[in-house]
């Protein structure tokens, strides 16, 4: 059999709506409301009413059992086709990213022709559950026959078993926080307070600059009456973020602060991609090209850090596409926390830690840090869980059009110690300013990884 020639998947665009922190604007608000405004935004904005999409991907990762068709669902009240299948799936913080690359995936391989990645997060209508003992009272209860069974399911009944148990974002296996692993990343590779505190200034600045350009306009869908993040501080002071207490370790070693970490927050974001025949047939001009992507994972509990698994799969992306760190016009890293950016920045150029993790001969090195997030991240706009890896495309594939070529990595951490990165290039194949030594960039035929 002939080896099947992979197409090149489009990014036609996104939207998602404003971001904003948990139990503020949207605390009246579902995961099933915001995805479907999000989806919404993508259908008005591509003339997508009653049209038929391949498949509508994503999830949430603070859910109710209710959310169970949360794609379907969400993709119905759109306004799609309704022979749109939903699927919905979840990888932590990485969701609505993976949802892109998986249907990117089949779209390569000739599967289907199109498919939205979407993903929502809400922190304000979280599930409260309560204990297993009084959980199994319950379901008894709806067994029951007769007075005197009802009653039999209460003996020996205590009030503490009513107690609520809020949803736990805390890693199973160490009983962590993400914060407090990343303040242990923090610590191991010596990254200061001051340090972290100029990396969360800088991306409230640059988020602020693309608000005033108006370069954030046409990838906002407004929601509930809000039309901008509520996170983002324009006036953000490096003295005032200095005056704050470390949250997650309060001793001296601490420095993880409420401003160099990201809120909870609510939101969701849906992304667009096709193959080109499809684009074309419906007058669609994409943006840029998804061309590889690699997912990786490491032993957080022996002690290697919970957010660093994307200094791997990163590692591993430029092996597949042929390219060095320093080959891209522009670097779209997930600020979950400044630590964990600064930590994978150090990593990269750590020649000991890209031996023995990475399993390379020398350092990746730096990147030009006048590239990495251009218009802000996570740590301005907030991080609703799945909908961030969605943000991020949308941004990047925009940046990429918008200034006429080159090539843009996307690295997300998440959590259970795992990492998404990904490959975005521009449409017409350039590579911009950062030149790779092979030129066409190992990607620029169509594969997709």
């Amino acid at each position: 059999m002939a080896e099947q020639a992979m197409r090149r998947v489009a990014v036609i665009g996104g939207k998602r709506i404003p971001f904003c922190r948990s139990y503020t604007s949207y605390g009246e608000l579902s995961n099933l409301d915001m995805m479907t405004t999000a989806l919404k935004g993508v259908v008005d904005r591509y003339e997508l009413a009653d049209t038929h999409i391949d498949e509508v991907v994503g999830g949430a990762v603070v859910t109710h059992s209710k959310d169970w068709n949360l794609a379907r669902e969400a993709a119905i009240g759109a306004g799609l086709g309704l022979t749109s299948p939903g699927i919905t799936m979840m990888q932590a913080c990485g969701t609505s990213l993976q949802a892109a690359l998986g249907i990117g995936a089949k779209i390569a391989t000739g599967q289907i022709e199109s498919g939205i990645a979407t993903g929502a997060d809400t922190i304000s209508d979280a599930p409260i559950v309560f204990g297993r003992s009084f959980a199994h009272r319950l379901a008894g209860l709806s067994r029951a026959k007769g007075i005197g069974q009802k009653l039999a399911v209460f003996k020996g009944f205590q009030p503490g078993e009513l107690a609520p148990q809020p949803p736990n974002t805390g890693e199973p296996r160490t009983g962590l926080s993400m914060g407090q692993h990343c303040e242990l990343m923090a610590q191991k590779w010596e990254i200061s307070r001051e340090d972290q505190d100029q990396l969360a200034y800088d991306s409230h600045k640059k988020a602020a600059a693309a608000y005033e350009s108006g370069f954030m306009d046409d990838l906002l869908e407004p929601c509930a009456g809000v039309f901008q993040d509520n996170n983002m501080r324009a006036d953000i002071s490096l003295e005032r973020m200095a005056s704050l207490k470390p949250v997650f370790d309060r001793s001296k070693r601490g420095t993880l602060t409420a401003a160099n970490s990201t809120p909870f927050t609510d939101g969701a974001s849906a992304v667009l991609l096709a193959s080109e025949e499809w684009s074309k047939e419906r007058g669609l001009k994409p943006q840029a090209y998804l061309t590889h992507s690699h997912t990786s994972a490491l032993d957080f509990v022996a002690g290697e850090g919970l957010l660093m698994a994307p200094t791997i799969a990163v590692s591993e992306l430029l092996k597949k596409a042929g390219l060095e760190l320093q080959d891209f016009d522009y670097y779209e890293i997930h600020e979950a926390f400044a630590a964990q950016v600064l930590c994978t920045l150090k990593a990269w150029n750590t020649p000991e830690y890209c031996d023995r993790v990475l399993g390379r001969s020398k350092a990746l090195g730096e990147i030009d840090m006048e590239k990495f997030n251009v218009v802000g991240s996570s740590l301005a706009y907030g991080h609703p869980f799945a909908a961030t890896g969605g943000r991020i495309l949308a941004t990047l594939s925009k940046l990429l059009e918008k200034n006429g070529g080159g090539r843009g990595l996307i690295s997300i951490c998440t959590a259970g110690g795992m990492g998404v990165a990904a490959i975005v290039e521009s449409a017409d194949g350039s590579a911009g300013s950062a030149k790779s030594k092979n030129g066409a960039a190992g990607s620029a035929n169509g594969k997709s990884d």
